[in-house]
């Protein structure tokens, strides 16, 4: 099925940047005394909005506490940490292949903040790669499908032209939620039997798997 409208999550999906969220989660928790996070529990909580991952990694944290970790993770993220994340191998050329159809649409539904998905975009040249994007401060997090009706509220795209990829179970949720489609990609952060719980359309287990299917 050839959709409309193809929405990407960012994180573990399109960009290899799970390494440095890790690295930059655990010295954001050392630094804001709540200890040491263990790496399969971060890698856990990524696809949720920056306060509920948060929260769901560290239970029981105080505001105060929470806050400043939170600080500190941005911190790390944008002047601490230079581990590099780069787009997964492919991914630049294959997008601009789907650019190039007549009536295709592609936007991004991320955990990002607003200011972290621009930042990236500006620093890759990504951001005209999208049609639009939601970040989880701007609207709900995942796995609430509320970004995904807004993305088709904007795009005037019935959700059964449109389809959502990610690699989380977050991203896949909140499809199922609203009856879109959605495909997971298995080289990110959840397990393929946790992802085959969501029941996607397609199981990708490389970028040349993923874009495969769509560009089919």
């Amino acid at each position: 099925m050839r959709y409309e409208l193809i929405i990407f999550d960012w994180d573990g999906t399109l960009m290899d940047s799970v390494s440095k969220i890790v690295a930059c989660m655990q010295a954001a928790a050392q630094e804001a005394e709540w200890g040491e996070l263990d790496v399969a529990a971060i890698r856990d909580i990524i696809g949720l909005g920056l306060p509920e991952a948060i929260a769901k990694l560290c239970p029981g944290i105080g505001p105060a506490q929470a806050e400043r970790l939170r600080q500190r993770y941005a911190h790390q993220f944008v002047h601490g940490n230079t581990t590099p994340m780069p787009f997964f191998n492919g991914v630049e050329a294959q997008v601009a292949r789907l650019r190039e159809r007549e009536q295709q649409r592609l936007a991004v539904a991320t955990g990002k903040s607003r200011r972290g998905l621009d930042r990236v975009f500006t620093e890759t040249g990504s951001g005209s790669w999208f049609h639009a994007s939601r970040t989880a401060d701007e609207t709900r997090s995942k796995p609430h499908p509320q970004m995904l009706n807004e993305l088709l509220l904007e795009l005037d795209v019935p959700v059964g032209r449109a389809v959502m990829v990610g690699d989380t179970e977050y991203d896949l949720e909140m499809a199922r939620a609203i009856g879109m489609d959605r495909v997971a990609v298995t080289y990110g952060v959840h397990t393929p039997e946790r992802l085959a719980a969501s029941q996607p359309k397609w199981v990708a287990h490389n970028v040349e798997d993923l874009f495969g299917w769509l560009h089919g």
